[in-house]
């Protein structure tokens, strides 16, 4: 599943993640799906299955920075390289997060939402596809001109763009991509310069907790909503930043069974506070209340030393090879569904209702999941991969 000096699981946890979130964002196209499988309304107390992804994702995400940071310093890059490379990586994520969220607006210019979608993804691979290295000068060349051209066609969609009201192009929540970039820029900040003394760590995520309850409770005022989710984005990658550098602290401080228990103490301990937290907010993921935090912070602990345990201690990485793609080539795997949905539209094509109705239909959106990550690795042989 990973290549050496990779951690097993952490690759896996993301694969497991994206092919769950592409199942939960097809779940749209049937009907009569469960309750429990869907998000929960904005004022519903509830938490669904699909409540529980995006979580797991900033989890993961906060997992893998301390890592990816590493290795640059390792290659000999300095902060400042390392806050560029931040800085570009989170702008990257914030320009498709706004694209993706107006198309998901609807699109009432002349071009039409398919042909968009066509275009816009287009200009997302001339831009960041990751490009193989050369030292040839007209292929460094061309790669170049790709990347200008595909940039000029983001700002002529951006400029002709009107949505289903008229409205122009707009950030509006910033869709997944740009609530990760956000997180992303401040997270990896924080790790970037204070790294060396762990309880800052600590001492973030407790802030970005405070912040939350803090947002719950309408104390903020005029700073509502200062950051994306009041902090609580930002808490779920901080957690999932410090479980990873238990994980790798040296066997000779800390053995591999002692942070087994440590990170399972830690998941209960979340679990609790959840529903001791119950009693004061509902659990709500549109909210993004403390109680959808700490719920869905024990479950991201619990799950990943499960998974820690099965794919690094078994070894049993190689069980999920099959989905190997969704969580090395991410970002493909996540946009590859836009192109779908869009071709199904121009065909155009339809199922039978049967198959377009729980439970059947329930296989159906599985089925899409693995399609969906079987063309992300047929994109990845072809040599098309984004990489930001």
């Amino acid at each position: 599943m990973t290549k050496p000096g990779r951690i097993a699981s952490i690759d896996v946890y993301r694969a497991l993640t994206m092919l769950f979130m592409i199942f939960v964002n097809d779940l749209f196209t049937i009907s009569d799906v469960p309750h429990w499988l869907e998000h929960a309304a904005a004022d519903e107390d509830m938490l669904g299955f699909s409540d529980i992804v995006f979580p797991s994702f900033l989890f993961i995400l906060g997992m893998s920075i301390p890592l990816a940071i590493e290795i640059r310093r390792k290659k000999g890059d300095s902060k400042i390289e390392i806050l560029k490379h931040i800085l570009i990586r989170s702008v990257a994520l914030l320009v498709m997060g706004m694209f993706t969220v107006n198309l998901e607006a609807g699109v009432s210019s002349a071009i039409g939402k398919p042909a968009f979608t066509f275009i816009m993804l287009l200009a997302f691979f001339f831009i960041w596809n990751l490009y193989p290295k050369t030292e040839d000068k007209k292929k460094q060349s061309f790669y170049s001109i790709l990347k200008i051209v595909g940039i000029i066609i983001l700002a002529v969609l951006a400029f002709i763009y009107r949505d289903a009201g008229g409205d122009i192009f707009q950030p509006r929540w910033w869709g997944i991509l740009g609530l990760i970039g956000w997180t992303y820029l401040l997270c990896a900040i924080i790790y970037l310069f204070l790294n060396k003394k762990r309880i800052y760590l600590i001492v973030a995520f407790f802030f970005f907790t405070l912040l939350c309850i803090a947002g719950s409770n309408r104390w903020l005022g005029s700073f509502d909503s200062i950051i994306p989710g009041n902090g609580c984005f930002h808490a779920f990658t901080m957690c999932g930043m410090l479980i990873s550098l238990l994980f790798n602290q040296p066997k000779s401080e800390l053995s591999i069974n002692k942070k087994m228990l440590v990170s399972t103490g830690v998941g209960i301990g979340f679990l609790l506070a959840g529903f001791i937290s119950h009693y004061f907010w509902i659990i709500s993921k549109i909210q993004a209340t403390p109680t959808w935090l700490f719920l869905c912070t024990g479950i991201s602990v619990l799950f990943y030393v499960f998974m820690y345990w099965f794919a690094d201690m078994q070894k049993k990485a190689s069980w999920f090879d099959i989905i190997k793609p969704a969580g090395t080539a991410t970002l493909t795997c996540y946009l590859v569904p836009y192109f779908l949905y869009s071709l199904f539209v121009l065909i155009p094509f339809s199922l039978p209702e049967v198959i377009t109705t729980s439970p059947v239909g329930l296989i159906k959106c599985v089925v899409f999941s693995f399609i969906t990550i079987g063309i992300t690795a047929l994109l990845g042989k072809a040599g098309v991969k984004l990489k930001i």
